[in-house]
């Protein structure tokens, strides 16, 4: 059979015409590519944002909040210390430095350092009575008139800061205006048998003061004073009847007293 001849398209016919077309949209596609594309070895720009301008940041999830704990060592605390002490770990409400926990059910102070561990814990002697608030008027009158029923140590969050007595006696101001203090274990009225009190296992027999919080002396030197040696420091008193969670739920609040903030009219050693 013999081979079918090709002839050459003139250049008048169809398919020369279509052949034209197409290397003039190759020609026309490269000068676009040129002038699209950077010169090899420089970074194609920026995508824009969606405001009009070109964006330099890698968008990024928010970095997740590691939640923090107060460190107990040893000890077994009750519900209401664990919640409030891994609330201020977590929550960073002591500032940064020292604070302290006392658990009035459990008649116990906690001594933590400015991360949530546990330096040092002591029993403690509270108010007398069981209540969270004190009466209206009591800390207006003196001591002696005050009634057994509002002989109370106050629930709450103090800024709390170091000062003297109206004897001289340093001491730790909670509430400076409502005279409530923590300070060494009172002593000077024998019938009350205070030491023997702090050194019973049981709690029952620690109510015994107007308010304030009785600490054994060498706890209180070695371990209290310290905590205020500079600054004010924060002091939670937990409730005796109050849910914990209603008692510290202000602590949140941006009006709340800052450590630093301290009271004017307290007495400071120097």
């Amino acid at each position: 059979m013999d081979p079918v001849g090709v002839s050459p398209l003139g250049p008048g016919c169809a398919w020369s015409e279509f052949g034209e077309s197409i290397r003039r949209g190759l020609l026309v596609g490269a000068a676009v590519l040129l002038v699209v594309l950077p010169p090899a070895g420089h970074p194609l720009p920026a995508v824009a944002a969606e405001s009009g301008q070109p964006s330099n940041q890698v968008r990024s999830s928010p970095a997740r909040h590691v939640a923090r704990f107060a460190d107990f060592g040893a000890q077994t605390p009750s519900h209401d210390a664990r919640f409030v002490a891994d609330w201020v770990a977590n929550s960073g409400d002591n500032g940064g430095v020292d604070f302290i926990i006392v658990d009035k059910k459990q008649a116990t102070v906690y001594v933590f350092d400015a991360r949530a561990h546990l330096r040092a814990s002591a029993p403690v002697l509270i108010g007398a009575a069981v209540g969270d608030a004190l009466a209206p008027g009591t800390s207006s009158l003196p001591w002696a008139d005050v009634r057994p029923q509002d002989r109370i140590t106050p629930a709450g969050r103090f800024v709390a800061q170091r000062g003297h007595d109206e004897t001289g006696q340093d001491v730790v101001w909670l509430d400076y205006d409502a005279g409530i203090a923590m300070h060494r274990v009172f002593t000077a009225v024998p019938q009350e048998r205070r030491l023997e009190r702090l050194a019973t296992k049981t709690v029952t027999d620690n109510r015994i003061s107007f308010g304030c919080i009785n600490v054994p002396a060498a706890f209180f030197v070695a371990y209290i004073q310290p905590v205020f040696a500079r600054h004010p420091a924060l002091v939670y008193v937990l409730p005796d009847t109050l849910p914990v969670r209603q008692v510290f739920a202000a602590a949140d609040l941006a009006s709340r007293p800052t450590v630093g903030a301290g009271r004017s009219s307290v007495p400071m050693d120097d």
